[in-house]
């Protein structure tokens, strides 16, 4: 059995990589996804149920690029900005998303 062109997080270069603010260049692997950085989020202490049930449940789905949000949970823990084109998976910036995005 010829496994030499399987994928996985050991060994497959073409894997989408991040590059972490704090921990440099990491497999996809590493973190975990958590939706889409420019979605507003509904007003703190809002009684809105429609509105947070909007945010929480319903979303886009872009082709090209697009800010996501990632957390690096096998390294630094911190959560990320990321720009990544949804349809290369190739990634741009990243930023720690405490911090305002770079110019």
């Amino acid at each position: 059995m010829n496994t030499g062109s399987a994928n996985g997080p050991t060994g497959n270069e073409r894997m989408l990589k991040i590059v972490c603010p704090n921990c440099g260049e990491r497999h996809y692997t590493e973190f975990r996804y958590a939706g889409d950085a420019t979605k507003s989020r509904p007003r703190h202490g809002s009684a809105d149920l429609r509105a947070w049930h909007d945010h929480v449940f319903l979303f886009d789905n872009p082709k090209g690029a697009h800010r996501e949000y990632w957390q690096h949970v096998l390294g630094c823990r911190q959560w990320l900005v990321l720009e990544r084109d949804t349809a290369t998976n190739t990634t741009g910036r990243s930023w720690l998303a405490s911090e305002a995005a770079p110019p």
